[in-house]
């Protein structure tokens, strides 16, 4: 049923291969092809992330690029690799990973700076554990989608250049088409890949590796007298900036596995993820954990569990285990400040004092109270400075007085901001739209009957999520009621 690869070699006009990973050598990653897709079709092109990459439009839009970004043709300079790496599922160590379904083409010298382009859903490799290597459409279009959502949203995170199609069958918890999503990102390495040189008693490559990331990603670190706890601190902090994005715009990842885990502080592997829609704190999204252990209100934690294991992974390079956990002490400081400063501007505060903790907190509570829609709450509460916006903020709860009261409060401290300042704040961290589950699945549905023009719609929207966007009101509107009922889990 597979085509076969054409044999002349694909050159993206403009660009050059660097393809720094490559050079680590054969102990860090299997060299082989994309398998082939019959019939490939565009789902959807992210023109804006091409124009930011320096891509040629024509090109972008042409044959030759749909077969390249599918895995029909390989790009001249390219480097196609599956790389190794372990990691800590649900909590258990689960030993050797790897790219079961993603195949690295190679790292584009780009006007973003070096860029690894990556296949998720381009066949089988060594990593694959008795899978297929495909991806579905489904899932891949909540990739693609959320992936630039969050980007939108100011959140660190890998992101999607394309999703393409075929008709060819996938069999999950029933029979599906397949689909590629082409990913972008620095750099695709996680917490997982030192964990497996550590664990595998490979201290020579895990030195290699760590000097990698050192050098190409975290080169301040080479100023101190410890370079490897420096790393651990430094992806201490960025892991900490991103979860309190995360919490700030209600967003649950739902699988928060060591090889998950971005070594440079980005979201990747948009699996069972979801934003929330009425606030539970104690919300699991993916159907899949049992025992809540990726809930919401348990990511923060999670993070630093996941930090741990990778202070444990880097411990063969570091004088002492007290250093290691002297690395690890910031993301104790960096995330509740973090988070405090995300949840001030929701507010409107643009500095946030040691009081207005409370606040914060008694802002969740209010909302877990009633089980507010976070998203339709955050956007109303900019226009609470006038009596009609006030009005529409409390028809969302039912504790009447328990909003009142919090309204006092709030408004006694907005009364020390600057009005504008305060609005422009607000506008700026309350966006209008977010990827919920069930405008995914609504653009799942049409693009099922090839009607790709829901996922072109969500593109455009989510990229600028703060925006008005007259004519698509609905889609920032409250979930209708079947949403409550769907079940994503670890094959979503």
């Amino acid at each position: 049923m597979n085509a076969v690869i054409n044999e002349s070699l694909a050159a993206i006009p403009g660009q050059a291969w660097n393809n720094r990973f490559a050079t680590l050598g054969s102990d860090f990653y299997t060299e082989l092809q994309p398998t082939p897709l019959p019939a490939p079709c565009w789902i959807s092109r992210n023109e804006a992330l091409a124009c930011e990459l320096g891509l040629q439009e024509q090109w972008f839009a042409s044959q030759e690029s749909l077969e390249v970004f599918t895995g029909n043709r390989i790009l001249e300079g390219s480097q196609p690799l599956a790389s190794v790496y372990s990691g800590h599922q649900f909590g258990q160590w689960a030993g050797q990973l790897g790219d079961g379904r993603a195949i690295l083409l190679g790292e584009l010298s780009t006007a973003l700076g070096p860029q690894e382009i990556q296949l998720k859903g381009a066949g089988a490799t060594p990593y694959s554990r008795m899978g297929d290597g495909r991806a579905v459409l489904r899932s891949s279009i909540r990739e693609y989608l959320c992936s630039e959502a969050m980007h939108g949203l100011g959140i660190p995170t890998t992101r999607a250049l394309c999703v393409t199609g075929s008709n060819a069958r996938v069999r999950r918890e029933e029979m599906e088409t397949a689909a590629v999503v082409t990913r972008t990102a620095p750099s695709f390495i996680r917490f997982g890949h030192f964990e497996h040189f550590s664990y595998s008693d490979q201290h020579q490559q895990l030195k290699t590796l760590a000097d990698y990331v050192i050098d190409n990603f975290y080169p301040r670190c080479r100023d101190t007298t410890q370079a490897y706890a420096a790393l651990l601190q430094a992806v201490s902090e960025r892991t900490a900036h991103m979860v309190a994005a995360w919490q700030a715009v209600g967003f649950c990842h739902g699988v928060m596995n060591t090889d998950n885990m971005s070594i440079l502080g980005l979201t990747i592997d948009y699996g069972p993820f979801q934003f929330l829609d009425a606030f539970d704190p104690g919300h699991i999204c993916n159907h899949s954990d049992t025992q809540g252990r990726y809930a919401y209100n348990k990511q923060p934690n999670i993070a630093y569990w996941n930090l741990f294991c990778l202070g444990q992974a880097l411990l063969p390079l570091m004088d002492s285990q007290e250093q290691a956990l002297a690395a690890l002490e910031s993301y104790k400081t960096v995330f509740p400040d973090a988070l405090q400063a995300r949840m001030g501007a929701k507010l409107g505060l643009p500095d946030t004092r040691t009081d207005d903790k409370s606040l914060i907190e008694n802002t969740f509570k209010l909302l877990a109270a009633d089980k507010v829609d976070y998203t339709i709450f955050w956007h109303r509460l900019g226009a609470f400075g006038t009596a009609q916006g006030r009005e529409a903020v409390r028809d969302l709860f039912m504790d009447r007085s328990g909003f009142d009261a919090w309204a006092l409060s709030y408004s006694e401290r907005i009364a020390q901001v600057d009005k504008g300042l305060r609005a422009d704040l607000m506008l700026k961290n309350n966006p209008r739209y977010v990827l919920r589950n069930h405008l995914g699945e609504q653009a799942i549905q049409a693009a099922k009957l090839n009607d790709f023009s829901v996922v072109n719609t969500l593109l455009t929207l989510l990229q600028a999520p703060f925006d008005e966007h007259p004519g698509h009101e609905s889609l920032a509107g409250f979930p209708p009621d079947w949403a409550a009922s769907i079940e994503i889990s670890c094959s979503s």
